[in-house]
């Protein structure tokens, strides 16, 4: 067993690998900010020391250092280890070679890929020893697993230092313009991703960049049109969830069930069916833990509060916004929604400006948070105030004015986004 160090411990894919990596029997420390995140309740529970930049022991036994991509070389934390002597490994360079002695899967896409993953390392340990990472900060090691389920992200191409067994494609979408340069660089990066895969892919059909992909790699096309080869229909809203027909080529395989909503988590599923299909792994199981799926944290994270219900989303892209949204309505759809947005970096906003308008009018009010700004970015020349003028009946909120939203009754306040929306939730839940 060896000993690793983390730097950024907190991080979501860190948080994740460092408790994988605990499961496994190996001994874990790490640093990072002072500041309460949620991802650190695992740490915690698992007894995994963590220190605040700069305070944490380095022992004069071998440790390998693992770097969170959030934080540069010159980091102080960083210079301090490099200075040490010990090896320093990026998260996701660290995570490739590790990956290699199992069958892996990748999940990556624009949108969507926590949740997939979420979905797919439940089903899938349910029926064979899984290690899985999930990008909500969850991680579990299995010692006697074959299986590595991961969420892969195309973030500045880390996913290429990837070798995935399967690799799931939920959708591809123009984001990340801070370094994308546009939709079909985007592509680009998907289609060397594609490359490296050892034997398929699993990707949605319905998505019309996914079907212009050029690849040589064999590939599972669902989704819900006609001319995918593994699709649903017959959807419906049924006990706390989403019922749906599963068809695998011209063979009816059945009813399947989710405890979730929106058409976005119906694709997901059969993302998950797929890629089960493709091991070769028992259907049925599946089908059956499938039904048991309790979701992944800050992705339609529901909750009463005084007759309203209060609903945590980690939407931050028009395309997600729409897709909550929709899942709003399919589950409450006598109710009345108000969305409260806290729109996640410049660049964002500033590209994609309409699409946020467009995505942010289906719901009935709206409720607009300051920019949540970036350390891989400046402050743009873009505003707040641009995207509510786009917006019908738009108002603007802080932390000081969130007691507006007290005056709603029997209606559904969706909070979206990826910064620290969550302040504005806790705030209004104290009043």
């Amino acid at each position: 067993m060896a000993n690793y160090h983390f730097i950024g411990i907190k991080g979501s894919g860190m948080s994740a690998l460092a408790q994988m990596l605990h499961d496994l029997g190996h001994g874990i420390q790490g640093e990072d900010i002072e500041d309460y995140i949620f991802t650190q309740a695992a740490l915690e529970s698992r007894h995994i020391p963590m220190y605040a930049f700069g305070a944490a022991p380095l022992p004069a036994s071998e440790l390998t250092v693992i770097v969170s991509n959030a934080f540069q070389d010159d980091h102080p934390a960083v210079v301090r280890c490099r200075r040490a002597g010990y090896p320093i490994r990026r998260y996701h360079h660290f995570l490739g070679e590790w990956m290699k002695s199992y069958t892996s899967i990748a999940i990556t896409g624009s949108h969507g890929k926590t949740t997939t993953t979420g979905m797919m390392a439940h089903a899938l340990g349910s029926v064979r020893p899984t290690c899985s990472l999930i990008g909500d900060g969850t991680g579990k090691g299995s010692r006697n697993a074959n299986l590595f389920v991961f969420e892969s992200c195309e973030y500045r191409r880390h996913f290429l230092a990837y070798q995935p067994e399967i690799a799931v494609i939920t959708n591809i979408d123009f984001d990340h313009p801070d370094y994308f340069a546009d939709i079909h660089d985007v592509r680009s990066a998907f289609e060397e991703m594609a490359s490296l895969v050892g034997s398929r892919l699993v990707a949605c059909g319905d998505d019309a960049q996914v079907r212009q992909l050029q690849t040589a790699k064999k590939t599972l096309l669902y989704g819900l049109g006609e001319h995918n080869e593994l699709r649903a229909s017959e959807l419906a809203v049924e006990g706390g969830g989403v019922a749906f027909t599963v068809h695998w080529h011209r063979t009816q395989l059945g009813r399947f069930w989710i405890p979730a909503f929106g058409k976005h988590n119906v694709l997901n599923a059969l993302a998950v069916i797929g890629t089960g299909l493709s091991l070769d792994l028992d259907l049925e199981q599946i089908r059956e833990h499938m039904r048991g799926f309790a979701g992944v944290k800050r992705r339609f994270t529901e909750k009463q509060w005084r007759g309203n219900v209060l609903i945590d989303d980690y939407a931050h892209h028009p395309s997600e916004i729409t897709a909550t949204l929709e899942a709003v309505r399919s589950k409450y759809p006598e109710k009345k929604v108000v969305g409260v947005f806290q729109p996640h970096t410049f660049s964002r906003v500033e590209k994609l400006m309409e699409d946020f308008a467009v995505s942010l009018r289906g719901a009935d009010d709206v409720f607009l948070c300051p920019i949540f700004g970036s350390a891989r970015e400046a402050a743009g020349s873009v505003s707040i105030e641009q995207l509510r003028e786009q917006i019908p009946n738009a108002q603007l909120i802080s932390e000081h004015t969130v007691g507006d939203l007290t005056s709603y009754e029997n209606s559904v306040l969706v909070f979206m986004g990826a910064g620290d929306i969550q302040k504005y939730q806790v705030l209004l839940e104290k009043m």
